[in-house]
């Protein structure tokens, strides 16, 4: 029987002011690992940057997964064109596509006609509860990289992501595709929030 010995960071607290940390440390298990790929989910551009930063000079590869157009209101983007030109301009792929723990399923449940929880959102709804907030947004963007080939299934990749604002979850995840969601693995955390 073998096994390893890893670090893992517990933040005090949720939120943004753990996000240079957690690029840190997702950079770190990178390079413990020779995983090649980070995917990291940002809203505005700025935890993306904050990666960007932490990245440089490494050799991996910046996955970024943003929020789609019309996420908090219809038609617009929430993401910071300058910062996607800054990005774009090192590399960094970024991704915009459907949630796929709650897309069309929200739109069920918000519903004041059909109404009810969905079984995607009731996962959803366990990864944060049970894990961190963190997880499912990190569970979700690996999901989302997959589904638009920008990840393969059969690579490690570092995931991070966090609540509300900033990173302070990070993992390394088997990726499935969303099809396949139950073949995807979160082999380690690597940093989380303790409470939540």
């Amino acid at each position: 029987m073998g096994f390893t010995t890893k670090n893992i960071y517990y933040f005090d607290a949720p939120g943004a002011q753990n996000t240079q940390d957690a690029a840190r440390f997702a950079v770190e298990r990178a390079q413990e690992l020779g995983i090649s790929k980070i995917v990291v989910a940002s809203t505005s551009g700025a935890t993306a940057l904050a990666f960007q930063q932490a990245l440089a000079g490494s050799g991996i590869e910046l996955i970024v997964v943003t929020h789609v157009v019309g996420f908090s209101k219809p038609g617009e983007w929430e993401f910071s064109e300058e910062a996607a030109d800054r990005l774009r301009a090192t590399g960094a792929k970024i991704v915009t596509g459907t949630h796929v723990l709650s897309g069309l399923e929200r739109a069920v449940s918000r519903s004041p006609k059909l109404g009810g929880g969905s079984r995607t959102e009731a996962i959803a709804e366990a990864l944060r509860r049970t894990v961190a907030v963190g997880l499912k947004v990190a569970v979700e963007c690996v999901l989302i990289a997959a589904d638009q080939g920008v990840v393969r299934v059969d690579e490690e990749v570092v995931a991070a992501g966090g609540t509300a604002s900033g990173a302070d979850t990070v993992c390394v995840i088997r990726p499935s595709h969303t099809a396949s969601f139950f073949d995807l693995q979160v082999r380690e955390i690597v940093a989380m929030p303790r409470v939540r």
